[in-house]
């Protein structure tokens, strides 16, 4: 092993560690402040307290932000899901003229800056007399969880054999009903999953709600407005907490439907072989 790979070898390890606790550590604090009896996040800690969790409860303001981050989330995954399920098929099943760049101009949200698209969508929606409203936020919303969709689902599609379909029409089912009885149930992990990355995506964003949501502000909106005052700044830790939690578990129920449907063409593969 020459000195050159023995030392990249050596520092690689260190790199990650040192990559993890910057990107890593400020995200640990949060929970930690969280619990602090101080109002003041700094080292020492005055002791532990839940006091700032129990001030959460009653709190009609940020339940009202909750709530319509839930209805933009839920509206949000499902309209993804539903339009990546056909634009994941036509891209793995079908060729025809246009595929690439019509694939490109789907996935184009994933490059360009949220702020760019909450403007271009305030500057479409305010000449047309639209309200700013929960609508504009699930729309663009929509736009940003569309792509990451497509991608779990394109995952899922490649790994479904076609001939499942055959067989069905061969014994008489029609489309509609091969669609609802084969290939939906076959590809429900990859569903689910594209489900819960798209709600995770919603509920966390917040440049677009900012732009958008008008009077009615989403939760990330919400916690924004209550940084302005340093006395409620215990409180917006705990929630921040609370959402962290919840977004992690999302990811890893998202993850073990993913890795789910990834054994499960595995074998069916090795089956039909």
């Amino acid at each position: 092993m020459t000195l050159s790979r023995a030392l990249g070898s050596a520092s690689l390890p260190v790199y990650v560690a040192l990559y993890f606790v910057f990107l890593y550590l400020p995200v640990f604090l949060l929970p930690i402040f969280s619990i602090n009896a101080s109002a003041v996040p700094v080292f020492p800690l005055k002791g532990l307290t839940l006091d700032w969790y129990r001030s959460l409860i009653g709190n009609d303001a940020m339940i009202n932000a909750a709530q319509n981050t839930l209805i933009v989330g839920v509206v949000s995954a499902l309209l993804a899901t539903i339009l990546g399920i056909g634009a994941a098929r036509a891209i793995t099943r079908y060729k025809f003229r246009g595929r690439r760049p019509m694939t490109a101009v789907i996935m184009a949200p994933l490059f360009l800056p949220e702020i760019i698209i909450a403007i271009s969508l305030l500057m479409v929606a305010l000449p047309m007399g639209l309200q700013l409203s929960l609508m504009l936020v699930i729309f663009g919303h929509v736009l940003i969880c569309l792509p990451y969709s497509i991608t779990v689902l394109i995952s899922g599609f490649e790994g479904f054999d076609p001939a499942y379909e055959e067989a069905s029409a061969d014994l008489g089912e029609t489309t509609f009903g091969t669609l609802t009885r084969v290939t939906l149930p076959i590809l429900m992990p990859a569903i689910i999953s594209s489900l819960l990355v798209a709600f995770t995506i919603s509920i966390d964003e917040f440049i677009i709600a900012f732009f958008l949501s008008g009077s009615e502000p989403t939760l990330p909106i919400y916690i924004w407005g209550q940084l302005r005052f340093p006395s409620r700044l215990p409180a917006v830790l705990a929630l921040g907490t609370l959402m962290i939690v919840a977004s992690l578990l999302l990811l890893v129920v998202a993850e073990f439907f993913r890795r789910r449907a990834a054994r499960r063409s595995e074998i069916e593969g090795g089956f039909l072989a």
